[in-house]
């Protein structure tokens, strides 16, 4: 394929006629794409200006947001033609996730913008590398020409994420609610309900409230081949249960018939034990890793510090942090997790987390016994399924039919995030005809065929 042609910081171009789409691309952190639609004064005309993942559309959608899907990449779709004479032009927006202030675009890397037009040639920006604390950049601004529209590459940083970058423009933007404790219903008097009055002759509307940038639930998301995907929760919501289920139905009848007996394991770092180390949490590493970086909780240890073994050395024999059929582990006392029991057809086990607070990492694993022969998990037809109980259900499947494997390693949950968790599609295998079980590191990374040797029998 011939070379996009690729702008410069401050450089244009101009666009053919009809509707555009920009993609964004982006490795490391997640981050959004939003964009304005500001007049020739270089301000919004109303909050409505502001397209992004929780107002998808303008102008009768002559400007729209599309998220990451099977059709491609997280995009805003721009038909200038459709767009009002006082719209000047249309600025493109990428942002860190607002519900955690931690993350900054130092966490992300490859940024790449694509203007695509049909007829046209597809300009691509790469914007320079941000690494003083930015939290959003202006990417490129679609802007009219006498009658024509011109792409032009700006690049511009912004410490205070979306939500300063949209209050510069004229957006104003709501802030987070403060949750009040909820009180039990019981006992309390209730009070009787009122009947809303209309209001009266000459009263001004009341404004609709401004935007919030608080994410919605994801509802159901399947992830692709290593793909990952971010929950927000509330790290102090004590009522919040994240269910992660191992899910098969056996692949076949005759399989069904004989058993297909899969273990559901959860391997975990403690939010005390955890550090944020330089690889991405759910990489594999090899033999002799040892997990270095900066403590989650200020004066917190890695695994292995109270046994006088090396700092970030993970537990890999009967110690490990683990839980399975013979550790059901607890839910009102630490580990904050526990397995719902053993199921040994085809079907379903399950893991409660509570507490998000406390957790670090958690690795999803499977485990298939020898007596279940050498079909591979994904013929057992086995996944997993997180589901938050807030309207996020995340299924992680398997892709790959590898045979005479007695693990996977299939999903990690990453806690570390101050507001939230992510999901990554992680399906690591055990070497051929091996049962050592994996370990998961204090800095979130995966070392395969580490761990003791499991045996199951009927």
């Amino acid at each position: 394929m011939a070379d996009m042609p690729e702008l410069g910081k401050g450089g244009n171009t101009a666009m053919g006629a009809g509707p555009v789409t920009v993609e964004l691309f982006a490795e490391g952190d997640p981050v959004d794409l939003s964009a304005l639609l500001v007049t020739a004064e270089g301000r919004v005309r109303s909050d409505d200006d502001l397209v992004f993942y929780n107002q998808p559309s303008a102008e009768s959608d002559a400007v729209r947001h599309r998220p990451a899907d099977a059709d491609g990449r997280e995009r805003i779709e721009v038909d200038p033609a459709a767009l009002p004479a006082e719209v000047d032009r249309v600025v493109l927006v990428a942002s860190c996730d607002p519900d955690d202030v931690t993350r900054t675009f130092h966490g992300v890397n490859d940024v790449e913008v694509r203007a695509v037009q049909d007829g046209t040639e597809t300009v691509v920006f790469r914007p320079p590398a941000l690494t003083d604390g930015e939290r959003a950049v202006l990417l490129t601004e679609l802007y009219r020409r006498g009658e024509a529209w011109k792409v032009r590459a700006i690049g511009q940083g912004y410490a205070d994420g979306l939500a300063g970058l949209a209050t510069d423009f004229g957006i104003e933007v709501a802030e987070r609610e403060e949750t009040e404790p909820a009180e039990s219903a019981e006992g309390l008097e209730q009070p009787e309900p009122t009947v809303e009055e209309a209001p009266a002759a000459g009263t001004p509307a009341v404004a609709p409230p401004p935007p919030r940038l608080v994410k919605p639930p994801l509802g159901k998301v399947s992830l692709d081949k290593g793909g990952r995907v971010s929950l927000g929760l509330d790290k102090a919501d004590r009522d919040l249960v994240v269910t992660v289920a191992l899910e098969w139905d056996g692949g076949s009848e005759r399989r069904r018939r004989a058993g297909a007996d899969l273990d559901l394991y959860a391997l975990f770092v403690p939010a005390a034990k955890a550090l944020s180390g330089s690889a991405v949490p759910g990489t594999l590493v090899k033999s002799g890793h040892v997990a270095e970086g900066v403590p989650l909780r200020p004066g917190g240890r890695a695994s292995g510090a109270s046994t006088g073994t090396t700092p970030g050395a993970a537990k890999k024999g009967d110690k490990a942090d683990v839980v399975y059929y013979k550790r059901l582990g607890a839910l009102r006392s630490r580990p904050h997790i526990r397995l719902d029991g053993d199921s040994r057809v085809p079907g379903r086990e399950a893991v409660k987390i509570v507490r998000p607070d406390e957790q670090g990492y958690v690795l999803l694993c499977a485990y298939s016994a020898v007596s279940n022969g050498f079909g591979s998990f994904r013929s057992f037809g086995a996944k997993v399924v997180v589901d938050d109980g807030r309207g996020s259900t995340v299924t992680v499947p398997l892709y790959e039919n590898t045979k005479t494997r007695y693990w996977v390693a299939i999903a990690l949950v990453d806690f570390t995030s101050a507001d939230g968790a992510e999901i990554r599609h992680v399906e690591a295998y055990s070497a051929r005809m091996t049962e050592r079980r994996p370990v998961l590191h204090a800095d979130g990374t995966i070392e395969m065929n580490a761990g003791p040797v499991e045996f199951k029998r009927r």
